[in-house]
């Protein structure tokens, strides 16, 4: 599942701060927070003909987290809403290109960890990219021994830039020539994968973890909207990995794949025994919803 490179992006316009750049061109300082300590947010926003998807909510929680890092002079959603327009317009993008959107605390006037040394506001970047979704119809899954955050610790609630937890857990997968690396809570329940949230299915019930321990991710959030209008049976709770063994069906949800089959974690394939088609149901009624919701492009 390792992506390669796409030489569409060869010359894209990246914003930074206040304006376009070029891809060669596109930077921001060493005193960045960023750099500094990994003290940023970020959000993944997909866009599908001429809308992109789901970006009140994105907008939402990329400002939740900013404020719970206690982030000063935070630009406007309007503002930020903005920046995405006139990235996607300089690049032509009203299909097909994802938007990784990053709000750093900003530039220190000298190297340190205080948030006081960030005197000049936060540092806004809008890096649009020509990609389709990267995940393949099928993934495998291996358990990692990195445990998943927990709101003792780094709460995974703050969308934040720091993503040790997540790199280490991709590491052990990659070692294990598995696409993800499955995460489990202090307690030893699945939280989520390293890069996206988690269901089974098992006997025509849809069940996810609770997101203690994990960010309730907003793909996630679709799925649980969709099943309530489908009338698909759905509950949270918790989940060990041997009743994922077990699962009719697994998937996973995130703005880089959408939603995905899991067809083996740990070695144990996972067999359909109901023979129900829940998941083929809840891919189409997603994609239904981003080819007819969204917010749409002013160009």
């Amino acid at each position: 599942m390792l992506q390669t490179y796409n030489t569409a992006n060869d010359d894209i316009l990246i914003y930074v701060g206040d304006k376009l750049y070029p891809r060669s061109e596109a930077k921001v300082s060493v005193f960045d927070s960023s750099v500094q300590g990994g003290d940023a947010v970020w959000e993944g926003l997909r866009v599908y003909s001429g809308r992109i998807f789901s970006l009140e909510k994105h907008l939402e929680r990329m400002s939740l987290s900013a404020h719970a890092l206690d982030f000063k002079q935070v630009p406007s959603k309007e503002f930020i809403q903005d920046a995405i327009f006139k990235t996607l317009e300089a690049n032509g993008m009203r299909d097909n290109a994802h938007i990784r959107l990053t709000l750093t605390r900003g530039e220190k006037i000298t190297s340190g960890m205080d948030p006081r040394l960030n005197t000049k506001g936060c540092t806004l970047i809008v890096l649009a990219e020509w990609k389709p979704p990267v995940f393949p119809p099928d993934i495998k899954m291996v358990t990692t021994a990195i445990r998943r955050n927990s709101p003792l610790f780094l709460d995974s609630k703050i969308h934040h830039n720091n993503l040790l937890n997540n790199i280490l857990a991709k590491i052990e997968a990659n070692f294990a020539g598995a696409d993800e690396g499955l995460m489990l809570d202090q307690h030893g329940f699945v939280s989520e994968a390293n890069s996206v949230n988690v269901f089974m299915i098992r006997k025509g019930e849809v069940l996810t973890p609770f997101a203690d321990n994990c960010l309730p991710g907003i793909t996630r959030a679709h799925v649980i909207d969709i099943c309530k209008d489908l009338g698909i049976p759905f509950k949270e709770k918790n989940l060990s990995v041997t009743e994922f063994y077990s699962a009719d069906e697994v998937f996973c949800t995130g703005t880089m794949g959408e939603l995905t089959r899991v067809n083996n974690i740990d070695g144990r394939e996972i067999t359909n025994r109901s023979n129900l088609p829940i998941l083929k149901q809840l891919q189409a009624a997603f994609r239904k919803k981003t080819e007819t919701e969204g917010t749409p492009l002013p160009f």
